[in-house]
């Protein structure tokens, strides 16, 4: 541990808020607070210890992206071959995603425009992925829910189903409605615990109607194979989409989707771990023919973090698994980067704010104004993360970590200790 004294912040204060704290007394908890203008670490308290990081690991995937990607996604490849247009995936996840599509209609449309309205004939070739559909680590059960979203060389749609329940409707709607008919058959309440639920090896659902069936809309990942992506591109392109049959080794022309920054913000404002997991995929077609994110990760690790205090254990984009291990003190000095890659304003977008956006929209409020807090949430069952930036009330930016282990209560119990430390810094220091 160490620590240093500040106008208004005092080392025997620190101690009682943070390693003094009744609340985290019970469980395994480790702070960092770092003042750039100083150069110089604030506060530390078990800093140095490794914590399963859960989502803060996407602070990891957005400052690989802030090194290795332009203004723009890089959506997909082509070559025109003769009279053919061939074409493969460069992992981009925005392709008719029913969000991102919804609110980015102009720069979604023309990648659907390109091949939509390609003079030749459209070949798809599969480019060769090292990944499998989920992450190590991660569990296989959640593979109905749609944070376990399955990995893909050419998202599309979400990789989901996004089905639309209204009441005395026999059954959901679905979108894109080419599932409909993969709504196969009906169970009971006592069988089938949730509304609606994929078969886990193929792409039948079975839907259990409740009598408290409102209008609400869930997510379902779909199974998904290359077969499955021509039947989708072919049903609303309404064009026939071939796969290629031979091989090619170069792809000289690049189309590309939405801006960055808005990919960005979503994945981290909601947390998005399907956002990441393909951003990180996206990253590798960057530097290498074959998808994979362990590359992407150990190129990330020796061009750009070399000089981290711990050495980050990092296996996927999004923290689903519980391999991840980080120091708080390597999550300030990752921040650091970051905050030497992006303006404040940037930063201010991309991260949740306090009170107002994204999964802190209800904790680490400013009654008396602007938000004090920007950072990004992490939590597993048992696991709770907050790390990010720190304004106080004299307009001075800090970059903090709070990582917590092993607690055996609700998160909120850990958030309010947080906040009320977080809110004594933004007013003192």
């Amino acid at each position: 541990m160490s620590c240093a004294n500040r106008p208004g912040v005092h080392t025997r204060q620190f101690r009682q808020m943070v390693d003094q704290s009744p609340v985290f007394d019970q469980n395994f908890t480790g702070f960092a607070l770092y003042d750039p203008e100083r150069d110089e670490m604030v506060y530390e308290y078990q800093a140095d210890k490794y914590y399963t990081p859960a989502s803060n690991t996407k602070i990891f995937t957005l400052y690989a992206c802030l090194k290795m990607l332009g203004d723009s996604i890089p959506a997909l490849q082509y070559a025109v071959n003769g009279d053919s247009l061939i074409f493969t995936g460069t992992g981009d996840p925005t392709f008719l995603h029913p969000d991102i599509y919804r609110f980015d209609t102009t720069h979604q449309q023309g990648v659907y425009h390109f091949l939509q309205s390609a003079e030749q004939p459209l070949f798809y070739i599969e480019r060769p992925s090292q990944d499998d559909y989920f992450g190590p680590g991660w569990a296989w059960s959640d593979y109905n829910y749609y944070y376990s979203t399955e990995k893909s060389v050419f998202p599309i749609y979400a990789n989901l189903v996004r089905f639309q329940f209204k009441k005395h409707l026999p059954k959901p709607l679905a979108y894109p409605d080419f599932f409909t008919s993969y709504i196969t058959g009906f169970a009971s309440e006592a069988v089938l615990p949730d509304y609606i639920r994929r078969n886990q090896h193929d792409n039948y659902f079975q839907y259990a109607p409740k009598d408290d069936t409102l209008a609400f809309t869930e997510d379902i990942p779909f199974k998904y194979s290359t077969d499955l992506l021509l039947n989708l591109l072919a049903d609303t392109l309404h064009r026939k989409v071939n796969r290629y049959q031979g091989s090619l080794k170069t792809f000289p022309q690049t189309i590309y989707s939405v801006p960055a920054d808005s990919v960005y913000r979503r994945m981290m404002h909601i947390s998005d771990n399907f956002l990441a997991e393909q951003l990180l995929l996206v990253c590798s077609s960057q530097f290498r023919d074959t998808l994979s994110i362990d590359s992407a990760i150990a190129y990330v690790k020796q061009h750009y973090l070399e000089d981290l205090p711990d050495e980050p254990v990092w296996v996927d984009g999004s923290g689903l698994s519980r391999y991840n291990l980080q120091t708080p003190r390597t999550i300030v000095a990752l921040l650091r980067k970051v905050d030497e890659e992006l303006e404040d304003e940037e930063i201010f977008n991309i991260f949740p704010a306090g009170g107002v956006s994204g999964t802190i929209q209800d904790w680490y409020k400013n009654e008396a104004g602007e938000p004090y807090v920007f950072a990004k949430t992490g939590t597993l069952s048992n696991k709770h993360a907050l790390s990010g930036y720190l304004i106080t009330r004299t307009g001075k930016k800090l970059i903090f970590s709070f990582m917590h282990n092993n607690y055996v209560t609700s998160s909120s119990v850990y958030k309010f200790e947080m906040e009320k430390i977080l809110k004594a810094i933004h007013q003192d220091y």
